[in-house]
């Protein structure tokens, strides 16, 4: 079988990642009646941390141990790639000893070279550009709370980064729309926009895009690494939190996503993310179910 890499959602087909999405729900329920499932004995999972997180590693580490196989937590003081040693010769490295590597960085390009040479398949935990995984928990929650999302209207609030990029991206290969409302000077990357075509729309303001939308998607205005933008983000992005007014102009049965951590208050006020139309906690236990589907699809 040749080497398949998931560093975007465009690295599957649609069809691809509906079976995926249906399987991760399978995966799912016979988790909840004890069944034992390991199709990854005595396999190993290489996850390569650059930047931290409680999510991501729980959710492939916990996968690979219900899947009968094991993880190997790698931070930047348990690798050589912090201290000097070409990207290439890491991956030709873990990509033998490991069956695959996850890697969770600031580069986007770093781990299109590293797949470049890892003979291992390659998943991205999260890059400056896409976090594929989390809208694939997220498309997960979305199937199963409202059936197929194909035809309908996301509205994506505030900064256009990497969660927001892989929005995009699924808006194209699972049939939805997008309309985007950031601030100026925050939009999404100009060239993934543009892949996307008439399925993503920018518009002014958050009102404009909620309304009549079926699903409400916001992020923190600071994501790590951007610690000492905060104050002036906050003052940036005031007007684009999420909050019971502005639920109000989506449809009555709107549901509301974050990919967590969360800043109530912030980005989006408490009342809306522990609210009935809030799906926060399926998102991101169902970040461990889909990440159990694509190990199975990209390793057996």
């Amino acid at each position: 079988m040749a080497k398949r890499d998931f560093l975007t959602l465009q690295d599957c087909s649609s069809q691809e990642l509906r079976r995926l999405l249906e399987r991760a729900i399978e995966l799912k329920a016979m988790h909840r009646r004890g069944v034992i499932h390991e199709p990854l004995k005595n396999r190993t999972l290489a996850m390569v941390f650059e930047k931290s997180s409680t999510r991501t590693r729980v959710s492939f580490e916990a996968a690979m141990a219900q899947f009968g196989g094991h993880a190997l937590f790698l931070s930047p003081r348990d690798t050589q790639l912090g201290r000097g040693e070409p990207v290439a010769d890491t991956a030709r490295v873990l990509g033998r000893m490991a069956d695959a590597v996850m890697i969770r960085n600031h580069s986007q390009a770093l781990q299109l070279e590293f797949a470049k040479y890892s003979q291992a398949p390659v998943i991205n935990g999260l890059s400056d550009l896409h976090h594929p995984c989390q809208v694939l928990a997220d498309m997960q929650t979305w199937l199963e709370k409202r059936g197929s999302i194909e035809g309908g209207v996301a509205a994506w609030i505030g900064d256009g980064n990497n969660v927001c990029h892989s929005w995009i991206e699924g808006a194209r290969l699972f049939g939805y729309q997008l309309r985007i409302a950031t601030p100026a000077g925050y939009a999404p990357d100009a060239d993934i926009l543009a892949a996307a075509g008439d399925a993503v729309i920018c518009v002014p303001s958050p009102a404009e895009a909620v309304r009549d939308a079926d699903l409400v998607i916001t992020d923190v205005w600071a994501s790590m690494g951007q610690e000492n933008e905060q104050a002036a983000r906050a003052e940036v992005f005031s007007r684009y939190q999420v909050n019971a007014a502005l639920m109000a102009r989506a449809r009555p049965d709107a549901l509301f996503m974050h990919c967590l951590p969360a800043h109530r208050g912030e980005e989006v006020t408490a009342d809306v993310i522990d609210g009935p139309q809030s799906v926060v906690w399926d998102e991101a236990e169902n970040r461990l179910h889909a990440q159990k589907a694509l190990l199975e699809f990209l390793l057996t």
